[in-house]
């Protein structure tokens, strides 16, 4: 079923609205779709890191193993 709203929008709303468009190439009804999941995951809650990375967990395959917890790998950091 496809549903369809109509939303008044003030004049910053609209520039908004076309600010986004713009800069997006996403047209205003994905916009609005993407505005409702954003709104959705912050009110059901904070998502894990797992969940932001998505596919790109996991992809690293080369890399020291040891890294978070291996203090050599912090010399000279920071100079």
């Amino acid at each position: 079923m496809k549903g369809y709203i109509h939303a008044r929008l003030s004049k910053e709303d609209s520039a908004v609205l076309k600010e986004l468009k713009a800069a997006t190439g996403e047209s205003e009804s994905q916009l609005v779709r993407r505005g409702l999941r954003l709104v959705r995951d912050v009110l059901v809650g904070r998502r894990s890191a797992l969940d932001v990375a998505r596919n790109s967990a996991g992809k690293f395959k080369m890399g020291p193993k040891d890294l978070s917890t291996n203090k050599k790998h912090l010399d000279g950091f920071g100079r």
